[in-house]
C-alpha cells in the first residue's frame, strides 16, 4: 500500500465524519427542575463558542450574567471549580444557610432537592457552589478579590 494511498483515505474518512448530518453542532438543552429555583444554564469552564469570561465576576441576581469582561461586567455563568473539577452551579435569589460544611456539599451536589435543605430565600441574592466550595453573593465581586475561591475556564 502506497503512503499518499493511505492519506488519501484518511482524508476521506475525516471529510466524511465532518460532512455527517446527524453529528449536531449544537449542546443539548438542560431541563429545568423548578421556575425559581434552577441552576444557570451550563453553569462554570467553557464558555459559549470558545469565549471566556475575563475577568470573573461573581454576583447576585440582580447582576447581568453571561460573558464578563472589563468593559462589560457580567457575572460568569460558565464556572468549573479548579480544586475539585465540579461545574458550580448558581441558585438566584438563595443564600447559603450558615450552617452549611464541606460534608454537606460534597454529599449532595448536585441533587437540587437535597440542597434546599440549607438555602434561605434571599432577593436580589444568588448561592454559588460545587463539592468543595459555596459562597452567597449579593454585589458584583471580582473573583480575583476572594482568597479562597477560583474558576478554571
Amino acid at each position: 500500500m502506497r503512503a499518499g494511498s493511505s492519506e488519501e483515505d484518511l482524508d476521506d474518512i475525516i471529510d466524511e465524519i465532518c460532512n455527517d448530518s446527524s453529528f449536531t453542532k449544537t449542546p443539548p438543552k438542560l431541563k429545568s427542575n423548578s421556575a425559581s429555583l434552577t441552576p444557570e444554564r451550563n453553569g462554570v469552564v467553557v464558555q459559549a463558542h470558545g469565549k471566556r469570561c475575563c475577568p470573573v465576576y461573581l454576583g447576585g441576581s440582580l447582576s447581568p450574567s453571561g460573558i464578563g469582561t472589563n468593559i462589560s461586567k457580567r457575572t460568569c455563568d460558565q464556572l468549573r471549580c479548579t480544586a475539585c473539577d465540579f461545574r458550580v452551579s448558581l441558585f438566584n435569589d438563595y443564600v447559603w444557610d450558615q450552617s452549611c460544611d464541606y460534608l454537606f456539599f460534597r454529599n449532595n451536589m448536585p441533587e437540587l432537592s437535597k440542597l434546599r435543605a440549607k438555602m434561605i430565600k434571599k432577593k436580589g441574592a444568588r448561592a454559588y457552589a460545587c463539592q468543595c466550595s459555596w459562597r452567597s453573593i449579593e454585589e458584583l465581586t471580582d473573583l480575583q478579590t476572594q482568597p479562597r475561591l477560583r474558576s478554571q475556564q
